[in-house]
C-alpha cells in the first residue's frame, strides 16, 4: 500500500521548511505555504538560487504571527500585515504580484543578513489572486509564491534510487518537497495523473525541473555540484533535469501522514 509519509510546508519562499503530521489544504496549497517572500530594491523575488543562507533562515509559528531565526541574528517577530500595511507589486518569475510589506523591521533585519541593502520581505495577501499556469490547470486554480504549482510530490523510493548513484547520500529535505510518499517503487509517481490522499484528490500536471538549490545543504548553506551531476546522468531530458512531480489540488480539507495514497489513473 501506498501511503503518505511526510507533509513539509515553507512559511517562507526559500526558507526553512517545517515537517507536520497534518495540515489543511486550503485555496492555494497547504496553508501557510510560501505565503512570505523576500525581494530586492526592484521588487524581483530572491532564492537560495543567489542567496544559499536563507536556507538557515527559519519562521516558526508564535502568537499572533511568526518568529524568524538565524544565525548570529536577533530573534525577529512578524505579524501578518494589516490591510492598512504598505502595498506594493512584485515579480516572481513572469508574474507581477500584488503584496503587503512586512515593515521596516523585517526589512533592515534581512538586508544585514543577506548583506543586500533595500532588501523587504512581502507577504501574500488573501486578495491577491495568482493564478497556476493555465496549460496545466485550466480551472482557475491559484497559488502562492511557490516556483508554479500548490504541490510538490516524491517518493521516498526516488530518492533511495538516487542515492544508491552517489557517494554521499541526501535527505528528501534537499529536494524542498510538500508531499513524501512511501510503498512505491522508484519513480512511479511519474506516470500517475490523478490520486487520491485520504479525502483529496490531486493532478499530477508535469514533472518539476530542478535547479540549482538543490545544490545547497538546507542545514550549512553549503553549495556543491550534486545532486544535478549525478541527475543529469540519467534524470535529464529537453534540455532540463526531472525529479519529483508537481500537483494541483481538486478540493481543500486535511491531510495526514499514514493516509493511503489511491493511484486513479
Amino acid at each position: 500500500m501506498i501511503t503518505l509519509s511526510t507533509i513539509y510546508y515553507y512559511p517562507a519562499k526559500s526558507m526553512r521548511g517545517i515537517q507536520t503530521t497534518c495540515a489543511e489544504v486550503a485555496e492555494r496549497g497547504l496553508l501557510h505555504d510560501r505565503r512570505w517572500m523576500l525581494v530586492d530594491r526592484e521588487g524581483t523575488f530572491i532564492t537560495q538560487r543567489q542567496h544559499p543562507s536563507l536556507a538557515r533562515v527559519s519562521l516558526h509559528p508564535a502568537p499572533g504571527g511568526w518568529q524568524i531565526q538565524a544565525p548570529a541574528m536577533p530573534l525577529l517577530s512578524i505579524r501578518v500585515p494589516d490591510e492598512d500595511a504598505q502595498t506594493g507589486t512584485v515579480t516572481i518569475w513572469r508574474d507581477e504580484v500584488a503584496v503587503q510589506h512586512a515593515g521596516d523591521e523585517a526589512a533592515d533585519w534581512f538586508s544585514r543578513y543577506t548583506g543586500v541593502p533595500g532588501v523587504q520581505l512581502v507577504y501574500m495577501p488573501d486578495m491577491t489572486r495568482r493564478r497556476v499556469d493555465g496549460h496545466y490547470a485550466d480551472k482557475g486554480e491559484i497559488v502562492s509564491f511557490a516556483d508554479g504549482f500548490p504541490f510538490l510530490l516524491i517518493s521516498t523510493a526516488s530518492l533511495a534510487d538516487l542515492n544508491n548513484r552517489m557517494q554521499t547520500p541526501l535527505p528528501m529535505s534537499r529536494f524542498r518537497p510538500n508531499l513524501v510518499v512511501d510503498g512505491c517503487t522508484a519513480f512511479d509517481e511519474d506516470g500517475w495523473k490523478r490520486i487520491r490522499v485520504g479525502g483529496l484528490t490531486f493532478r499530477l500536471v508535469k514533472p518539476c525541473s530542478r535547479c540549482k538549490v538543490t545544490t545547497v545543504d538546507q542545514l550549512t548553506a553549503e553549495t556543491g555540484k550534486e545532486p544535478l551531476k549525478t541527475l543529469a546522468s540519467y534524470r535529464r531530458w529537453d534540455n532540463e533535469v526531472w525529479f519529483g512531480m508537481n500537483l494541483v489540488h481538486e478540493q481543500t480539507g486535511e491531510l495526514h501522514t499514514g493516509s493511503e495514497v489511491e493511484v486513479l489513473e
